[in-house]
């Protein structure tokens, strides 16, 4: 039998209603966690944030929570439209990340191929 997983989810919210999130903010998944780690971090994050009453964290059961999976796709194009892959190249598909390490991840690659005016990464959601 597999042990139940948690989430802390949660940031900067526009009010007190705790619903939406600040503008320009997203909301933060961790996890996911065995349900003592999951309210161990959720503690530690809290711990941070107590002078902010905009902040607030929540621990989910995973089944509660949709994650978002990010993937750093791209490569070398034929042209600068960036509609075709070069000399028949299947994309690169990097992930599933977070969109943290997809962000960290397409930094890197994109700094690699800095020199190349053809080669092309984005983040995509899936």
């Amino acid at each position: 039998m597999s042990e139940k997983m948690f989430y802390v989810v949660g940031g900067e919210y526009a009010d007190t209603g705790f619903t939406t999130p600040a503008v320009d903010k997203e909301l933060e998944v961790h996890g996911p966690f065995p349900q003592a780690e999951a309210y161990a971090f959720w503690r530690n994050i809290t711990s941070k944030t107590i002078d902010n009453a905009m902040v607030r964290y929540t621990v989910k059961a995973a089944d509660e929570v949709k994650v978002q999976e990010y993937f750093v796709v791209g490569g070398e194009y034929a042209d600068p439209s960036f509609s075709v892959l070069a000399g028949g190249k299947d994309a690169e598909v990097y992930g599933p990340f977070d969109h943290a390490q997809a962000l960290t991840f397409w930094r890197d690659i994109t700094g690699r191929t800095v020199d190349s005016c053809l080669h092309r990464y984005v983040i995509e959601a899936r």
